[in-house]
């Protein structure tokens, strides 16, 4: 029985609202978190969803720049072994519009070796990560919606002592919402409520 209670949760002061899981607790309570980003994680699965506003990539193509952001993330995180799952086409999000313009959405998951923090490579779990772009042509900006959910927990990883080392139970058995069906969800349910977010 998956008792894994939602809500819409305001973000960047209420300018952009989404809805997930409530046992995803705001990390900036907890440390630094850049302005153009919040993050939210659940502690007890080191499962984690993260949003980035950033300057839109004018050179990288629509319909690839969801790979074009996750490989640039396994590049930036040093990530081994990194191979894509799934990629989606275009996805008009009629709810996400600015004068007229619907925002451009592709999604890709992929899987990779990564390493918490200042972990070194013998730490690096394996990770599945979904990734979804938003496209707001009209006001110059690449939306980044993240979730990271771990597949195997390394035991040399600081994840091991919250979550256990090895293959990581299936959310349902937790009771817990799985970590794709949260990525759609956030993904559906993104809108922005005050476009001077963007300086529009």
């Amino acid at each position: 029985m998956v008792e894994d209670a939602c809500a819409e949760r305001p973000l960047y002061g209420g300018a952009i609202a989404m809805t997930f899981p409530l046992r995803f607790q705001d990390l900036s309570n907890v440390r630094e978190v850049p302005d153009h980003q919040e993050a939210f994680a659940d502690a007890n699965r080191d499962e984690s969803i993260i949003i980035e506003l950033l300057d839109l990539k004018q050179d990288v193509a629509d319909e690839a720049s969801a790979v074009w952001f996750i490989q640039d993330l396994a590049r930036e995180q040093d990530a081994e072994g990194g191979m894509l799952i799934e990629q989606s086409g275009i996805l008009e999000a009629p709810g996400l519009c600015y004068r007229s313009m619907p925002a451009v959405v592709t999604s890709a998951v992929g899987q990779m070796a990564i390493s918490k923090g200042r972990q070194g490579r013998e730490a690096q779990n394996i990770v599945r990560v979904y990734l979804a772009n938003l496209r707001l042509k009209e006001v110059g900006t690449d939306i980044l919606i993240t979730a990271y959910e771990p597949v195997v927990i390394n035991p040399l990883s600081e994840s091991a002592g919250t979550v256990g080392a090895g293959v990581v139970a299936p959310a349902e058995q937790s009771g817990c919402i799985p970590m794709a069906e949260v990525f759609k969800l956030s993904v559906s349910t993104f809108k922005v409520n005050d476009w001077s977010l963007f300086n529009a």
